[in-house]
């Protein structure tokens, strides 16, 4: 079986342990040649680590019982994505609306601020130009085909 068929049939045993709870989406799954299986998961409200741990026993007894992979040669790793992985979907921006942000666009240019909405086209990200007296806010629409990364920034 291709990688890319490896991944999609794991969409469709994903999707079937997920489908109860709709809160809950699938991000990413990554599938490294020696066969270690990386599965984002996220959910509109956050996932605990026992959601995460439930998920992992869950797909790693279908994946051994089904003989997905010959030999049930391969290693399950069912997590949400850290910070620092980018953000990938639509519902992972909505979830990060009034968050500082960092977006990088596809020209380059990169633009830290708060992420002020999320329509179906485009972000809408609040930046803090200057200090003191001078200061402003200046909002941005960027298209969601401009953007190249986007990473939720911790600020303290």
């Amino acid at each position: 079986m291709s990688m890319e068929g490896q991944i999609q049939g794991l969409e469709q045993k994903v999707k079937g342990l997920i489908e109860a709870e709709p809160e809950v989406f699938l991000v990413e799954i990554r599938i490294k040649p020696t066969n270690n299986v990386k599965v984002f998961l996220d959910s509109d409200k956050g996932m605990s680590l026992d959601r995460l741990i439930q998920y992992n026993r869950k797909l790693y007894k279908e994946l051994e019982e089904s003989n997905f992979f010959p030999g049930n040669d391969f290693s399950l790793e069912v997590s949400s994505p850290g910070l620092d992985e980018p953000l990938k979907l639509e519902r992972q921006y909505l979830k990060n609306v009034g968050r500082a942000i960092e977006v990088i666009r596809l020209d380059g240019v990169k633009m830290e601020g708060k992420l002020l909405a999320v329509s179906g086209d485009e972000i809408m990200v609040e930046e803090e130009k200057g200090k003191g007296k001078k200061k402003e806010l200046v909002q941005h629409a960027i298209p969601f085909t401009h953007i190249k990364s986007t990473k939720v920034q911790i600020k303290f």
